[in-house]
């Protein structure tokens, strides 16, 4: 007997995140889907947060009776349905037509919270007043300092109360296989091109209407006539901050009026430092294996994280998420939440805002039927007594 995944057009027919994958593999062009996919170097980071999930089983109890679970949970101070963030990510105008503000619906619509990227497609200005709850802005702290600032300026501006910034990026990660689908830099080789053309219900939704999206969020800084997302990234390419330090962040704290989370901290050290840097919250994170290759996964940090400083500040974890399992491992290891990227911009690529919706409904559903195999009512019932490692 030959197993086959679905790979189909139907983005309902998906039973699981991978199944979703492949959907989108089947609509997307190859660029885009190893952009979205890819990571840096040999990939090993990429595959590590994956197979770490293996590694992490389950001690169920039984006859405990739980009933429907309960999958709330407060994380800075926001009401989330599911312990779920949908994680900032760049380029989704080229996923779906209008990408973040479909995944800014479906996150809305689940009641789970979103991030706005810096190089979004979608201005933080015009999207908030489209959700029921802000939008989270994550920030590419740059180069030049006054641009940093009228980038936050702009998201409290825009009602924001979060403020996530990345700070795992001083360089560029190499992502080989990402840039072998280019004859030089952002110029397609032939056979790119010509994938393209054998996605035409691509072309046609995404570049054919009104050519690549713009970096809406960069607009003011570009010169204009060249706001296309192709500018955008050449900009970005010169913004690169190899010397943000700990004294740039307390900075950044003393300006932002709301919560301030750091994202990619991968150590305890820096778990610490966050705190007295006068972080909220931090994300556990390798840029999805995009940045360092050949390093630690979130989830190996959790429990030692939430130990040393779970009570001062909120820990959420990414990376290589596919399965409400995966997220109640985090859970129970110590996390508050979990960023999801690649798993929600799979129903992006599927089917839009439904497709996400779907893939959020496939998580609930997983959460809550691993809760009551489990013998869980609530989150806070979860902890390392039901893992063995």
């Amino acid at each position: 007997m030959t197993r086959r995944y679905y790979a189909g057009a139907d983005f309902r027919r998906a039973l699981s995140i991978e199944e979703l994958r492949r959907v989108a593999q089947s609509r997307l062009p190859r660029f885009e889907m190893e952009y979205l996919e890819g990571g840096a170097e040999d990939e090993v980071s990429l595959k590590r947060n994956r197979s770490i999930f293996e590694r992490i089983a389950w001690l169920p109890r039984m006859l405990v009776g739980t009933g429907l679970p309960d999958l709330a949970r407060d994380v800075l101070g926001d009401s989330l349905h599911l312990p779920l963030i949908i994680a900032p990510t760049g380029f989704n105008g080229m996923v779906w037509p209008q990408g973040d503000l479909a995944l800014a619906r479906a996150a809305d619509a689940a009641g789970i919270a979103f991030t706005l990227s810096t190089v979004s497609n979608y201005d933080v200005v015009a999207l908030n007043p489209q959700l029921q709850r802000p939008a989270w802005f994550q920030l590419y702290p740059l180069k030049d300092q006054k641009t940093s600032d009228r980038l936050i300026e702009r998201a409290q501006a825009a009602g924001c109360d979060k403020l996530v910034v990345t700070v795992d990026v001083p360089a560029l990660g190499a992502r080989e296989w990402d840039q072998r689908n280019y004859s030089r830099p952002l110029k397609l080789s032939p056979s790119s091109v010509l994938d393209v053309l054998l996605h035409p219900r691509w072309l046609w939704q995404v570049m054919l209407p009104h050519g690549a999206p713009e970096f809406a969020n960069l607009t003011e800084f570009l010169p204009a006539g060249a706001r296309s997302a192709l500018q955008g990234v050449r900009f970005m390419g010169t913004q690169i901050n190899p010397t943000l330090a700990w004294a740039d962040i307390e900075r950044m704290r003393s300006r932002w009026k709301g919560k301030l989370v750091l994202k990619g901290i991968l150590c305890v050290e820096d778990a610490k430092r966050s705190v007295e840097a006068g972080a909220d919250g931090i994300v556990l994170s390798n840029h999805g294996g995009r940045q360092l290759d050949s390093c630690v996964t979130g989830i190996e940090l959790v429990g030692q994280c939430a130990a040393e400083v779970g009570d001062r500040l909120s820990i959420i974890v990414g990376g290589g998420f596919r399965r409400g399992s995966d997220v109640l491992k985090a859970v129970a290891l110590g996390a508050d939440a979990v960023m999801l990227g690649r798993a929600a911009l799979y129903g992006l690529a599927a089917g839009g805002e439904a497709g996400v919706a779907h893939a959020l409904s496939l998580l609930r559903v997983e959460m809550e039927r691993a809760m009551t195999l489990l013998g869980c009512h609530t989150l806070d019932e979860l902890g390392p007594h039901l893992i063995r490692a």
